[in-house]
């Protein structure tokens, strides 16, 4: 089974692209952030014309995740048990948003992910997102310790590079989000809670990126970060026969900013 996770930064926008990439990878399961539209402007049809099942929960034109699979497409789940919400004033409620949903693909629990940017250290959207991420790890754990057995796959746009191997510049990020030790540590604990990144030992080393900015020329010039993972139960895990970034979907006029992260998995025993 090939499963797949990419920032497609608006589906609608990049339908043909998208639907071309699934076709000629041989992808059987993709999982996607930022799709920017509503659950009935997502372009179903395209997908269902080839065969794969839909599962998308959005709410406007921003965020926005979606699976989508011809190996089944069962129990879906918009939002983990204890995800929680965003407001920017203290005295709105906190909504939860479209930044997670889950099904059962050939066996393995598919998590689609866009975890929260945090804008800037000190903006609410920060503490937002180590709350986000501490939820998240909290409730993998809980899932892995119900079922050891189980195949769970965490996968998309973390925004978050946990080593300075992940970015093309360390001190151009000194301050910023997506560096600063705590959303680091906030990364970590989900290798702490049994959960390995099974894309690393395929695609070793520095300048492995899955974003590049659309300014400063960031992707010609390699300036980019790896902020997109898949991350693996114990038997999610053992099953993975290989990985690889997409880099050459980031070329071209109408390209996402990232770049498919792929993995394959060996098949179960009959």
């Amino acid at each position: 089974m090939r499963l797949a996770t990419w920032n497609v930064n608006s589906v609608r926008a990049r339908t043909d692209r998208i639907v071309d990439w699934m076709q000629r990878t041989g992808t059987d399961v993709l999982a996607m952030q930022e799709t920017k539209c509503k659950d009935e402007q997502f372009p179903t049809e395209r997908f269902e014309e080839l065969g794969y099942e839909v599962a998308h929960v959005g709410l406007s034109q921003w965020n926005g995740v979606a699976i989508v699979s011809r190996v089944g497409l069962e129990d879906v789940q918009v939002g983990f048990e204890d995800q929680p919400g965003f407001s920017k004033d203290p005295e709105i409620s906190p909504a939860l948003e479209a930044r997670a949903i889950g099904a059962t693909c050939g066996g393995v629990r598919v998590w689609s992910l866009y975890v929260p940017n945090g804008r800037d250290l000190n903006d609410p959207h920060y503490a937002y997102k180590l709350d986000w991420l501490a939820k998240l790890r909290a409730d993998a754990q809980a899932w892995l310790s119900a079922d050891p057995d189980q195949q769970i796959a965490l996968v998309g746009d973390w925004n978050v590079a946990p080593t300075d191997d992940d970015v093309w510049d360390p001190a151009f990020f000194e301050g910023k989000t997506h560096t600063s030790q705590p959303e680091r540590d906030a990364f970590h604990a989900f290798a702490d809670a049994g959960f390995t990144d099974v894309v690393r030992p395929h695609a070793p080393g520095r300048g492995v990126y899955t974003y590049w900015d659309y300014t400063q020329l960031r992707f010609p010039k390699k300036q980019g970060m790896r902020i997109d993972f898949v991350l693996g139960s114990p038997a999610f895990a053992a099953r993975v026969t290989g990985a690889e970034i997409d880099r050459n979907e980031r070329k071209g006029k109408g390209a996402s900013d990232h770049a498919p992260v792929i993995v394959d998995l060996a098949d179960e025993p009959a």
